[in-house]
C-alpha cells in the first residue's frame, strides 16, 4: 500500500487557486491528510505572501530559501503550477485539470473567475462531481459582496474586538485584534468541515456542490456564548482583558517575580484553589461559595487573591496548583511554547524535506492525530512552478514541445521539472 492510500485523503485531488491564508491554510490541511493539491499560481507573480518577508524560510543547512516563512506557514504538501488564467489559453488548462480534480478551492472576488468561465457554474458543466469551494471577505451575496478585506477589517466588523484587549477604565483599554490573523485561520477550518461534508455527500449522492464562505460569517459565527448572550438579552459583551466574564477568579495574576495564569471554573476547583493559596478565610467566606456570588463580587474577590499570589514567586504556585489540580500556567513567548514538555513530546515542531537534497524546512505539525491514516509531511512548500511540467505532463499528457511554447509565451512558468532533478539527483 504506497503511503498516499494510507492517508485519509490520498484518494483525492484539489485544485488550489487560492493566495494569502484562509484558501492556502485549508488547502494545507486537506495535503497534511493526504491529498494531491495542486496549487495554481501567477507565473511570475506567485501567491502575495511569498513576498511578505523577511523574516525568509530556512533550510536545515542554513539555505535561505527565496519565500517567506508566512509562506511556507501554509503552503506544504502542495504543488505549484504557474499558469496566467488571465490568458485563454491559461483558463483552458485549468477547465482540462478540473477534470483530474474532485476539490476546486478559491478565493478571488466575486465575479472574477466567471468572466474566464471559471465559475462554479460553468465548471460543474464539465465535471458535475466537483465540489467548489469559494472564499471571499464578505460572501457570494448582499450589499457588501464586492467588498475586499483583510482579516484585520473582518476583526473590527464582526465585534471582535469589542471583546478583546483591557478595560477601557483600564491603562491601555481598547479594541485589540488577535495576535494571529483568526479570520483566516478559522475560516480556513470551516472551508476544510464543509468540503469534507460535501465529500461524504458526494459519495452517497454522486453530486457535487458549491460552498460560500465568507469571513465575516465565520468571525460572527464564532462568537459563541458572547454573541448569543447579545442576541438572547440585547446586552453588549464587554472587554475583560486577561478576565472572564463569567468565571471568576479565571485570568492573569502578578506573582512576586512575575506572572500566572489561574482558571477557576467550578465551585469545587473554588475550595481546592483556597486551600493552595491557604485562604481559609476565603473558602469560609459564604459570598464566595457558588459561581454566581464570585461574579457579582468579583472586585472585592480579586483584590484579595491578588495580594495573596503577589507574595510568592511564580514556581510556588505553579507547584501548588499543580498539587491541588487547579488549571494553571505559565505565559510562555513563542520559544518557551516549543521547548515546553508536553509541546515536544506531542511533536509539534517538524522537519520537511526540501527537493534537491539541501535538508528540511521547520514547521509547525497538523494537530490532528489519526490511529489509522496518519498525517505526514512530504513536500516543503515549493518554489513558484517547480511542480508545472510535472503535472501538466503526467495529468494532461501535454509533450515537452507544447509545454515549452505555453512557457514561451507566458501561459505558465516551469522553475523544476522531473528531468532537471533527475539530473541534479
Amino acid at each position: 500500500m504506497s503511503l498516499m492510500q494510507k492517508q485519509a485523503l490520498g484518494n483525492i485531488r484539489v485544485l488550489d487557486m487560492t493566495r494569502v491564508l484562509a484558501g492556502p491554510w485549508c488547502t494545507q490541511m486537506l495535503g497534511d491528510m493526504g491529498a494531491d493539491v495542486i496549487k495554481i499560481e501567477h507565473p511570475s507573480r506567485g501567491d502575495d505572501t511569498r513576498q511578505w518577508g523577511p523574516p525568509y524560510a530556512m533550510t536545515s543547512e542554513a539555505e535561505v530559501l527565496e519565500d517567506s516563512t508566512y509562506f511556507a506557514s501554509a503552503n506544504r504538501n502542495k504543488r505549484s503550477v504557474g499558469v496566467d488564467i488571465a490568458n485563454p489559453d491559461g483558463a483552458d488548462l485549468i477547465r482540462k485539470l478540473v477534470l483530474e480534480c474532485d476539490i476546486f478551492v478559491e478565493n478571488f472576488k466575486v465575479g472574477d473567475l466567471a468572466r474566464r468561465g471559471l465559475d462554479y457554474d460553468s465548471l460543474k458543466k464539465i465535471n458535475p462531481r466537483l465540489i467548489y469551494c469559494s472564499i471571499t471577505g464578505y460572501g457570494q451575496s448582499g450589499p457588501y459582496a464586492d467588498r475586499p478585506g483583510y482579516d484585520f477589517v473582518f476583526q473590527g466588523e464582526s465585534g471582535l474586538m469589542s471583546i478583546t484587549g483591557e478595560r477601557d477604565d483600564e491603562p491601555g483599554g481598547g479594541p485589540q485584534k488577535v495576535g494571529i490573523a483568526i479570520a483566516d485561520l478559522t475560516t480556513g477550518l470551516y472551508a476544510t468541515v464543509a468540503i469534507l461534508a460535501a465529500l461524504n455527500h458526494r459519495n452517497v449522492t454522486g453530486e457535487g456542490q458549491h460552498i460560500d464562505l465568507a469571513l465575516l460569517d465565520c468571525l460572527v459565527g464564532l462568537s459563541s456564548n458572547q454573541g448569543l448572550s447579545c442576541l438572547i438579552n440585547g446586552a453588549e459583551p464587554h472587554r475583560w482583558g486577561n478576565a472572564h466574564p463569567s468565571l471568576v477568579p479565571y485570568q492573569v495574576f502578578d506573582t512576586a517575580d512575575g506572572k500566572v495564569v489561574v482558571a477557576v471554573g467550578n465551585d469545587s476547583q473554588w475550595q481546592r484553589f483556597c486551600q493552595a493559596i491557604d485562604a481559609k478565610e476565603l473558602a469560609r467566606d459564604s459570598t464566595f461559595y457558588s459561581a454566581s456570588g464570585r461574579i457579582r463580587n468579583r472586585e472585592a474577590l480579586i483584590a484579595q487573591v491578588s495580594s495573596v499570589l503577589a507574595a510568592r514567586q511564580t514556581e510556588h504556585w505553579l507547584a501548588a496548583f499543580s498539587a491541588a489540580d487547579i488549571p494553571h500556567g505559565r505565559i510562555n513567548t513563542y520559544k518557551e511554547a516549543f521547548a515546553h514538555p508536553q509541546v515536544i513530546h506531542r511533536q509539534m515542531a517538524i522537519d520537511v524535506p526540501v527537493d534537491k537534497g539541501i535538508g528540511s524546512v521547520r514547521g509547525i505539525a497538523n494537530p490532528i492525530k489519526f490511529s489509522k491514516t496518519p498525517v505526514h509531511y512530504v513536500r516543503a512548500p515549493a518554489k513558484l512552478g517547480q511542480h508545472t511540467e510535472d503535472v501538466l505532463s503526467d495529468l494532461l499528457e501535454l509533450s515537452a514541445d507544447h509545454i515549452a511554447g505555453l512557457e514561451e509565451r507566458g501561459v505558465i512558468s516551469c522553475q523544476t521539472s522531473k528531468k532537471t532533478l533527475q539530473e541534479q539527483s
